[in-house]
């Protein structure tokens, strides 16, 4: 009787031992997922989404004013 106890006992700790490895493994990889702390943001002379706006825009008319606003603050005059 003693042995089945001891074999009860040996799994469950083989079991909450293989549980707790897995929550460290996921833990692990959402570290990994988690986005960088610091970004790096370069400076152009063109905004390729002002580029890209003129663009569409010379092909159809815009139903929406949405970048406008945008498209003034980015002119150089």
């Amino acid at each position: 009787m003693s042995d089945n106890k001891d074999l009860e006992r040996e799994l469950s700790e083989m079991l909450s031992e293989q549980e707790q490895a897995s929550k460290e493994e996921r833990l692990e990889e959402e570290r990994r997922r988690l986005s960088p702390k610091y970004e790096i943001r370069i400076q152009t002379n063109l905004d390729p989404i002002v580029e890209e706006t003129r663009k569409y825009r010379s092909m159809a008319k815009e139903i929406d004013g949405r970048y406008d606003e945008y498209l003034k603050k980015t002119k150089k005059e």
